[in-house]
């Protein structure tokens, strides 16, 4: 059995293939078509599978640790249905300062996400875990990328909102599509990870359990 503890995290790569003569089978634990865009990317055979956590709010919680928490419990619910395979969950936690920026759902609370942001900045903590039951595989990893929004006035706002319908993405836009526009600058490591997969160490995680990457 998968360890409880949500926020273990195993540093650094294991030097040795975990696996050296059979290729497990590799599991997306999440209905995301944007992971699922990302991790194809990697030219892998992979299934996804819905890990049914709920995405709740602990008080007090960092948003650091429930981007990691809410990874864990998404890649633990699959891999212990599938102790065969190796399992990747993700989870992607925004804020601008103390407030946690959800999916706004719809276009109202999109201009205000916007709203909030213009002129602003907002951090983007993207975890990512990957799990193998049997193979003993726990390793995981956070991501934090800051994106400076320029001043947007309402025409704007109004006018990419309607274009773009960001209304599944937190903070409110799509860093993929126009929504690159309304930023001045965006600090990461890894640029996918803002768009909810950080591949650069989802590659090398995958490479130490001894997946043919690329």
């Amino acid at each position: 059995m998968i360890g409880t503890d949500p926020v273990q995290v195993k540093v650094g790569f294991s030097a040795k293939p975990l696996f050296s003569r059979v290729q497990p089978p590799l599991i997306l634990a999440s209905t995301s078509v944007y992971r699922r865009e990302l991790l194809s990317r990697l030219r892998l055979p992979f299934e996804a599978l819905p890990p049914k956590v709920a995405e709740t709010h602990l008080s007090g919680e960092p948003q650091v640790d429930r981007a990691l928490r809410l990874a864990h419990e998404k890649a633990r619910a699959i891999a212990q249905q599938r102790p065969d395979a190796l399992v990747i969950g993700a989870d992607q936690v925004a804020a601008a300062g103390d407030q946690s920026l959800d999916k706004p759902g719809d276009a109202e609370r999109c201009r205000a996400q916007l709203r909030l942001l213009s002129g602003g900045t907002a951090r983007f903590h993207t975890a990512c875990v990957v799990l193998g039951v049997h193979a003993g595989v726990r390793l995981a990893h956070v991501d934090t990328t800051t994106v400076f929004v320029r001043a947007l006035n309402d025409a704007e706002i109004e006018r990419y909102v309607v274009s773009e319908r960001p209304f599944d993405c937190a903070g409110g836009f799509k860093v993929e599509g126009s929504g690159i526009a309304l930023f001045e600058r965006i600090e990461s490591q890894d640029p996918t990870a803002l768009i909810g997969l950080p591949l650069i160490w989802l590659a090398g995680a995958l490479r130490a359990a001894g997946l043919p990457v690329p």
